[in-house]
Formats: C-alpha cells, structure tokens, sequence
C-alpha cells in the first residue's frame, strides 16, 4: 500500500464518521464497536 492509498483511506474513514457526527448523531463509533465486538467473539469461537 502506498502512501497515497493510504492517506486517501485515511481521509476517507474520517469523512465518514464526521458526516455521521454532524448530520446523523454520531452513532456510528459505537455500532462500529459492537460489530468488531460481535466479530472478536465469532472468530475466537474458530480458535
């Protein structure tokens, strides 16, 4: 990945959760928790 595709995500990922904070009510970092949550749960199950 180079530097570029990189920052580009990067700003990407931020402009996303800025329009949720500001047009949607922010709920975006915690649903985002929940689901990474739901997935270290199903994936340490495999283990």
């Amino acid at each position: 990945m180079t530097n570029q595709i990189a920052i580009a995500l990067l700003l990407l990922i931020f402009a996303v959760f800025a329009i949720d904070q500001i047009w949607l009510g922010g709920g975006l970092p915690l649903q985002a928790a929940k689901t990474m949550a739901a997935f270290i749960e199903y994936v340490s199950f495999w283990r």
